[in-house]
Formats: C-alpha cells, sequence, structure tokens
C-alpha cells in the first residue's frame, strides 16, 4: 500500500488570537487534495489548541508541540499526553531540533517521550535531523541513526510515528537540502529501518522533510520517491502553506 502523503504545519511560538483566526480561514476556504491523497496536520502552540481544533475545517488535524515525557503531576510548565488526548488532541511533535539544542533534551529523552506519547494514543511527528558541522564532517547519517535508534529502541509499533528529517542547518535559514540530499537521507533512514526494525517499518513508515519548505520548492522535494511529505515551518503561517498541501498530488503523477 502507497504511503499517504503527509504535510504538517509548525507555528511555533507565534501568533495572536487574531492571528490565529486568519490562519485557519485561509485554510478552511482552501481548495486542495482530498484527505486520500494528503493527511494535514498543524501544529499552534499549546494555547490555541481548542480554539484551532474547534474552527478549523475537519478534513485536517491539530498537533501539540511538545509533551512531558511521563504521566503529569508536579511538572511546572509542561503538558501531558494524557491532557493532550483529553482534549481530542490526535498528535503532537516531539524532538524538534529546537528542544534538542536548546532545552537539551538527549536523544533517549526523546525516545522515552515518543514512547510514552504512543502509549497514551498519541499519534507522533519524530523529528530527527544533523547541524551543518556534522553535515561537513560527513556524519550526517551516524547521527540521525543514532537519534532514530533511541527511538525504536523504546516503540515496538511504529504504525502511528511519522519521522520528519530536518537537518538543522536548514531550518529557518533559507538554506534548504537539494531533492537529491533529502532523498538520499530518506534512502538511508528507510534501509536502516530496514536492516534494523523490520522490513515493514521500513516500507510504511512515512519519512517527510523539513527544512525550509516553501511554495516554490515543494513540487520538486514532493517528487523525490522516498519524501513523503514535510513539516513546514514559517510557511505555514502564510497562505503558500496551501500550494505545499497541493504538491502532495505530484506523488498521483
Amino acid at each position: 500500500m502507497a504511503r499517504k502523503f503527509f504535510v504538517g504545519g509548525n507555528w511555533k511560538c507565534n501568533g495572536t488570537t487574531e492571528e490565529v483566526k486568519k490562519i485557519v480561514t485561509i485554510l478552511n476556504e482552501a481548495e486542495v487534495p482530498s484527505e486520500d491523497v494528503v493527511e494535514v496536520v498543524v501544529s499552534p502552540p499549546f494555547v490555541f489548541l481548542p480554539k484551532v481544533k474547534g474552527i478549523l475545517r475537519p478534513d485536517f488535524q491539530v498537533a501539540a508541540q511538545n509533551c512531558w515525557v511521563r504521566k503529569g503531576g508536579a511538572f511546572t510548565g509542561e503538558v501531558s499526553a494524557e491532557m493532550l488526548v483529553n482534549l481530542c488532541v490526535p498528535w503532537v511533535i516531539l524532538g524538534h531540533s529546537e528542544r534538542r539544542s536548546l532545552l537539551h533534551e538527549s536523544n533517549e529523552f526523546v525516545g522515552d517521550k515518543v514512547a510514552y506519547a504512543l502509549s497514551q494514543g498519541l499519534k507522533v511527528i519524530a523529528c530527527i535531523g544533523e547541524t551543518l558541522e556534522q553535515r561537513e564532517s560527513g556524519s550526517t547519517m551516524d547521527v540521525v541513526a543514532a537519534q532514530t535508534k533511541a527511538i525504536a529502541d523504546k516503540v515496538t509499533n511504529w504504525a502511528n510515528v511519522v519521522l520528519a528529517y530536518e537537518p538543522v542547518w536548514a531550518i529557518g535559514t533559507g538554506k534548504v537540502a537539494t531533492p537529491a540530499q533529502a532523498q538520499e537521507v530518506h534512502l538511508e533512514l528507510r534501509k536502516w529501518l530496514h536492516d534494523n526494525v523490520s522490513a515493514d517499518v521500513a516500507a510504511s513508515t512515512r519519512i517527510i522533510y523539513g527544512g525550509s519548505v516553501n511554495g516554490a520548492n515543494c513540487k520538486e522535494l514532493s517528487a523525490k520517491p522516498d519524501v513523503d511529505g514535510f513539516l513546514v515551518g514559517g510557511a505555514s503561517l502564510k497562505p503558500e502553506f496551501i500550494d505545499i498541501i497541493k504538491s502532495a498530488t505530484v506523488k498521483k503523477e
């Protein structure tokens, strides 16, 4: 069975009530391919999740940008997986490079978070990716394999995991991995899953690309056989996000 194209929009720490309404209005009025062709998930900040979920079109879903590593309790400032389930938020982004670098989340910590979120019934967009220094030293695959292994060590069922390859040097920098660079890493990741998890998981797990994706480069990227969609940052706050969603049709051509 073909992997369904996946487009996630990570709004990061952006938005006011009025701005959120405007973004959702653009999404709600957009003509995009059907749910059979593309799965669309947007990720507003925690404080806007109930609002966005309440006014967003039913064929689009919402994701939280993070959640705590275990059950809630005395963890000031954190949000638990159980709370997200209670709000009927189906998805969560975990292991984003900003949390790895700014908040020092280790590979093992991210693996624990992914496993716990899955155990509570959430679906997970799990982020991996190398820095510019790591790429230039030729250790890209070592880095992303280690990040993926930390998840694989804790996860037995991959059905609700989307793997987001986001080269750190391409996030918010305007630099984009070339389609060939993205395809190379995605293919190697799929081989890693095949050799270390299972052939079925390798064939069925969606590996999406993130890192300065926009309306101009999305079609060329989506044409690559192992690029199963995108996790979009800045462009997900703009009308061009619609063009990125529409690039799913490239797979059908």
